[in-house]
């Protein structure tokens, strides 16, 4: 659906970083966690899906979120944005830890309730978004592949790309794939729904 976001959100925060698990938040509310390349529009979509101008920080250097990032979404959800990935100057060993984080939060959080992966519209996937998406398969976690920047591409090219990011994924016809813009605010409501069917919640 085009147009203005028509969730009703009435409270959206951050509430903390965590690096280990010791200092994840208490289990009580499902989680979706968000992931994808650095510098691929993760922080505006957060920003586009709760309405609010700068919640989740569009950094000026790619690759700079080292930790888990929980926002609180009207007491009922929490958003957990992930380390981008990708970025070449992350050394090695940074690598490895981020590996690890997220190794220990998908198959050790019993709250989360699906990932989205974002990818950008316009190119391939990556092969890190590939291993991403397996990945998170391999975990029998459900996906709700969010393709950004829809109003960067020309009309005639909407379903080439769509086939060839599902294609190069090897997406699962049982997950979702949502077109999206930021600017246009096109694909908030079938973003919700998706996050609504995994997850249970419902803000009407």
């Amino acid at each position: 659906m085009n147009g203005d976001n028509m969730v009703k959100i009435n409270k959206s925060e951050y509430v903390l970083s965590a690096a280990w698990k010791s200092q994840w938040p208490k289990e009580s509310f499902p989680e979706i966690c968000l992931a994808g390349r650095s510098n691929v529009g993760k922080s505006s979509f957060i920003n586009t899906m709760l309405n609010r101008k700068a919640l989740a920080k569009v950094s000026a250097t790619p690759g700079k979120t080292k930790t888990l990032n929980f926002f609180n979404v009207n007491d009922a959800l929490y958003f957990v944005d992930v380390p981008g990935y990708g970025y070449a100057k992350v050394n090695n060993m940074t690598t490895e830890q981020f590996g690890k984080m997220m190794d220990t939060y998908i198959s050790q959080r019993s709250t989360l309730s699906g990932m989205i992966l974002i990818v950008d519209y316009r190119h391939k996937p990556t092969k890190d978004d590939c291993l991403m998406y397996d990945y998170v398969k391999s975990h029998n976690l459900p996906v709700i592949v969010v393709a950004t920047k829809e109003d960067k591409l020309k009309r005639n090219d909407l379903k080439k790309n769509e086939k060839l990011i599902k294609d190069t994924l090897k997406f699962d016809k049982n997950d979702y794939f949502i077109r999206f813009s930021s600017l246009k605010k096109l694909g908030v409501q079938e973003a919700w729904n998706a996050i609504y069917n995994l997850c249970g919640v419902n803000f009407e």
